[in-house]
């Protein structure tokens, strides 16, 4: 008998959610209660089990499509669960193979925290087992840091082709196939996530791909198909990352409201997009829509957009976005969402006591993200939450309030970058296997993917105005660069930080060309608490962007840059 597989409930009052990992391909046998998919909603994820036992003929969704209750997701052929067969001929199939294991390390998720700290556990000797339920790599590099630099190169050549006749090459009739630039995205993501495989293999990592439930601070519990896995460990680390927080406005789950990893997974670039939210995603892809011609509205709540950022840094890319053509509206609070007739979207927001009515084809909900616990039940583990209330709460060793459980990552929420992750995830493997080492956090380079790029790292100019540190200043702009010029990459600039007695260098912000690479020259710099006299004694070639860092540094002292007329 065929029967069709739908959505029957979710979480609260919850109608609509994003299809996250799927379990299952067709063909597969599948039992009552097993995982067929994981749906993102508003409040985190859930698992969705199986009510029907029998095979897999079709599956009629895919990562990253929206779905409400009522849809079919699969299609199977078999029986009802608990209706009684004369003859069960997949009994064999349907058994689970029951096996019990031991490891020194076991980590839930293989994100850029999971994953090296697998690694990194390995090659000292550990015997670790990695759990991932979707694809290796996690968000990062599959749904976040790596798909968007890839259409920012995308959207970076087509500009360039477009505006060829200032180099004196001559294109008459640039174009673009939207599904071509998302093929690449994907196999640029698919050979990394390829390489992560190869690396845990000739790493001997164990891998198993399911979700992995915590039964114990020694007992990790894991499904992998039709394998159940109970893994005897000494230590455990959680790395399950994070998802997309989707706030309560009035009619956000309509079909027209996308998440970021929806918008990875178009096959047409909607002509007029609404971004919620002018943060580091929501300004990316912002830049990356408009570069393709998109027209481009972003909705921001705070006064500004990238509001983290020193107010010259801000003030700059915001007039370059205009500039681009992209609208922005500050300090304004969106309170509904509305479906047109037209098959449209309307946003309706409130700024100052006015209501504003933006109309668009669709929506990019880009608010910032939770952490996401998995299948682990903190409560029962005694694992706390951090007093915020949003993440599970470490201390610099990353260890949890349960003994031998320590977490890293996104799902600690402090901060929601994958080198921190990284970061983190090595400090636990040197604490789980008796080296004393504490996560840092006073150096961490940030790095937006806007149009020019824009970085920073230390302390900005503002915090060192609140916490009363006397401070040099020292800018120069890449319009004064040689190799910037030649580029045709004549905005932003460098800005450099110095104590003002000691001349140490405390922090730098760069927005222009290759800001994302340069940044580290400042980030060595502060982290071996180098003086200006240090960087700026050291050669830098020329003609190079790395010439402005230099120039910036030799602008915080009292002779001044050498380019630049004062």
């Amino acid at each position: 008998m065929i029967f069709d597989v739908k959505l029957e409930k979710l979480s609260g009052h919850d109608r609509a959610g994003v299809i996250g990992s799927i379990h299952k391909a067709e063909g597969d046998i599948v039992k009552a209660g097993e995982e067929l998919f994981d749906i993102e909603i508003k409040k985190g994820n859930i698992t969705v089990t199986s009510d029907v036992e029998g095979k897999i003929i079709e599956i009629k969704v895919e990562q990253g499509d929206k779905v409400s209750i009522g849809d079919v997701l699969f299609t199977v052929e078999g029986e009802k669960a608990g209706k009684k067969q004369s003859f069960n001929y997949m009994s064999n199939f349907l058994k689970p193979q029951r096996e019990t294991i031991d490891g020194d390390i076991v980590i839930i998720g293989g994100g850029p925290g999971g994953y090296v700290a697998a690694i990194e556990g390995a090659k000292q000797g550990a015997k670790v087992i990695l759990i991932e339920k979707e694809s290796l790599g996690g968000t990062c590099l599959n749904r976040g840091c790596i798909p968007t630099k890839a259409l920012v190169r995308s959207s970076e050549v087509y500009e360039l082709v477009k505006n060829s006749e200032e180099y004196g090459i001559f294109n008459t009739s640039p174009d673009y196939d939207f599904s071509k630039i998302i093929e690449r995205k994907n196999e640029v993501v698919k050979e990394l996530v390829g390489g992560i495989d190869y690396l845990l293999s000739k790493n001997n990592i164990t891998v198993f791909r399911g979700t992995g439930e915590i039964l114990d601070k020694d007992v990790v519990f894991v499904k992998e198909k039709n394998k159940e896995v109970t893994i005897n460990t000494k230590s455990i680390i959680i790395a399950t990352g994070s998802s997309t927080f989707i706030p309560p406005i009035k009619g956000v789950e309509s079909k027209n409201v996308l998440t970021s990893t929806e918008m990875l997974n178009l096959n047409r670039l909607p002509e007029k997009i609404i971004i919620v939210g002018g943060g580091v995603i929501g300004m990316e892809f912002a830049f990356i829509c408009r570069a393709l011609d998109a027209d481009v509205s972003v909705v921001e709540f705070a006064d500004d957009i990238l509001i983290a950022l020193d107010e010259d840094i801000r003030n700059e890319i915001r007039e370059i976005a205009l500039e681009k053509g992209i609208k922005v509206y500050n300090g304004s609070k969106v309170e509904e969402i509305i479906d047109t007739e037209e098959g449209k979207a309307i946003v309706v927001f409130d700024k100052e006591g006015a209501k504003g009515y933006i109309t668009g084809d669709k929506i990019l909900m880009s608010v910032g993200r939770v952490p996401s616990y998995g299948n682990i039940d903190l409560d029962k583990l005694g694992i706390a939450i951090n007093d915020k209330g949003r993440g599970i709460e470490v201390n610099s060793k990353m260890q949890t309030t349960a003994e031998n459980i320590y977490a890293v990552g996104d799902v600690t929420n402090i901060i929601q970058l994958a080198h921190v992750a990284s970061h983190q995830g090595m400090v636990a493997v040197e604490n789980i296997l008796g080296n004393n080492t504490e996560a840092e956090y006073s150096v961490i380079p940030s790095a937006i993917f806007t149009s020019p790029e824009i970085a920073s790292v230390g302390i900005t100019e503002k915090t060192a105005k609140e916490q009363g540190i006397s401070v040099n200043v020292g800018k120069f702009p890449f319009g004064a660069n040689g190799k910037a010029l030649t580029q045709g990459d004549r905005r932003g600039f460098a800005k450099i930080i110095t104590e003002e007695n000691t001349g140490i260098i405390l922090g730098g912000s760069i927005i222009g060309p290759h800001a994302t690479d340069l940044i580290h020259e400042v980030a060595v710099a502060i982290k071996n608490k180098l003086t200006v006299e240090n960087v700026i004694n050291t050669v830098h070639a020329h003609p190079t962007t790395a010439e402005a860092v230099h120039e910036a540094l030799l602008a915080a002292t009292p002779k001044g840059a050498i380019h630049l007329a004062e």
